[in-house]
């Protein structure tokens, strides 16, 4: 096979066959011109094409429409919370980043491409996680206020970073303040990991806690609930696991508060220990509520408008996070 190699830029366009392999640093280098400004809190891009052929309404950042358009030329001006920017904390940097891509139309010449865009900021000294959204949420239900989200290894703060190797934990801490209520006992009642903010029936999911209580990840990895410090308060020690490896990943739970003296089979935070079996958390004496983990749980008391007083349900949403690949 002959092939002849010309340089733009020490940025290599090779010619096979007639077969063009063009690489996108190259098409940048003569075709486009794009710049960047990294604001405090907002990102301008400015994109300026030279093909005529190109149609700069195609470009999207992340899932951002260009702010306005030109035949020649498309700008963004949009804010770092939007377009699906993803956010890292690495040392003394804090980074945004998200990708610039060209959506080609089936009949189009031009090669559809995707182009990283990042912003790197230096992380204040005083900056702590909680600055953005997928650390820690906060649900209001009647006069109650739920709280949920991933901290730090000894679970005294939020955590600093939303990136977690495969086979390390991630350590999750849910609450409940009661203002006027009795004492309340919080419990994740079901929780499942999905790649998107809200669940459809085509949602791909994978179940974490489920069968009312049950921490089924705690069966073949290092996954369990954590000694209560409170009533109010449950602490998930979760380990990563291979799913949706290297895309944004949500935990979506239902939590409930309830009455600490009316566990049963259905109320109940339950974890499996190697060489013992399902252990409650609350109270090992009474494990054998545990025992339906392996099938169904249903509670052996009458349902009635009374009962269900004695508790809450609260859907809450972690995320998004990423699992990485240690080797990648």
């Amino acid at each position: 096979m002959h092939c002849v190699s010309s340089k733009h830029l020490v940025m290599m366009v090779s010619f096979c066959q007639g077969a063009l392999l063009l690489s996108l640093a190259a098409a940048m280098a003569v075709y486009a011109d794009m710049k960047v400004d990294c604001g405090p809190d907002f990102v301008t891009l400015m994109w300026t094409e030279s093909r005529p052929q190109a149609d700069t309404s195609l470009l999207r950042l992340g899932n951002c429409f260009p702010t306005s358009f030109s035949a020649g030329e498309a700008y963004f001006y949009v804010d770092l919370t939007d377009c699906n920017f993803r956010r890292l904390v690495t040392g003394d940097a804090l980074v945004y980043s998200n990708d610039l891509t060209y959506v080609a139309s089936a009949d189009s010449y031009n090669l559809a491409f995707t182009h990283p865009v990042v912003c790197a900021y230096e992380r204040p000294k005083d900056w702590y996680a909680t600055i953005y959204d997928p650390v820690f949420k906060t649900y209001s239900l009647g006069d109650l206020q739920f709280n949920i989200g991933l901290m730090n290894d000894d679970f005294s703060g939020p955590a600093e970073s939303t990136r977690f190797p495969l086979g390390s934990i991630i350590p999750i801490m849910a609450s409940v303040v009661q203002e006027t209520h009795q004492p309340l006992l919080l419990l994740l009642e079901e929780c499942v990991a999905a790649t998107t903010p809200e669940l459809y029936p085509e949602s791909t999911m994978y179940p974490i806690i489920s069968n009312k209580g049950c921490l089924l990840e705690s069966v073949s990895s290092r996954s369990k609930f954590e000694p209560r410090q409170k009533s109010s308060e449950i602490r998930l020690s979760l380990q990563t696991f291979t799913f949706a490896m290297g895309e944004e990943v949500f935990i979506h739970c239902k939590l409930l508060a309830w009455d600490p003296n009316g566990l049963d089979s259905t109320k109940k935070a339950c974890h499996f220990v190697k060489g013992h079996g399902w252990e409650l958390l609350d109270n090992l004496a009474q494990s054998n509520l545990c025992d339906c983990c392996e099938s169904k749980c249903k509670s052996r008391r009458q349902r009635s408008v009374a009962s269900e007083k004695h508790g809450m349900v609260q859907k809450a949403v972690i995320g998004p996070f990423t699992i990485t690949d240690v080797n990648s």
